[in-house]
C-alpha cells in the first residue's frame, strides 16, 4: 500500500487517444491499465493493455473521461510520472515521461530505477 498520494499527469492528447481506443473496442466497460514488469535489459519495462477489470488495491484515473488503472506495484515506481501521446515521423504511441528513472537501455524500451528505500 502506498503511504503518499500517487500523482499521475496524464495530458488531454493521451486521455483522447484513450477513449478513441476504448470506442473502436466497443466495449465502455474497458479501461486503459498501465503497468510495470520486469525485464529488458535496464531491469524494468513499462506495459499497457485494455482491461474490463478493476481490482480492489488498483487506483483509478479519470481524466476528460478517459480511465485509466494502475495495481499498487506499479504506481510506486510511476509517481511523478506523466502520460502522453505523441505523434511524430518516427511512429505514434503513448510516452511516459517518468522522473524515478535513472537510465534507460540503448532500445529505449526498459529502464531502471533509483534506490526506493
Amino acid at each position: 500500500m502506498m503511504t503518499k498520494e500517487l500523482q499521475i499527469t496524464v495530458t488531454e492528447k493521451a486521455a483522447q487517444k484513450i477513449k478513441e481506443i476504448i470506442k473502436n473496442e466497443g466495449n465502455d466497460k474497458l479501461a486503459l491499465r498501465i503497468f510495470i514488469a520486469g525485464g529488458g535489459c535496464s531491469g524494468f519495462k513499462y506495459g499497457m493493455a485494455l482491461d474490463e477489470n478493476t481490482y480492489e488495491d488498483d487506483i483509478v484515473i479519470t481524466k476528460d473521461g478517459a480511465k485509466i488503472v494502475i495495481d499498487q506495484f506499479s504506481a510506486s515506481f510511476l509517481n511523478g510520472s506523466t502520460i502522453d501521446y505523441v505523434e511524430n515521423i518516427m511512429g505514434s504511441g503513448f510516452k511516459i515521461d517518468n522522473p524515478n528513472v535513472v537510465s534507460t537501455c540503448g532500445c529505449g524500451q526498459s529502464f531502471s530505477v533509483g534506490n526506493r528505500c
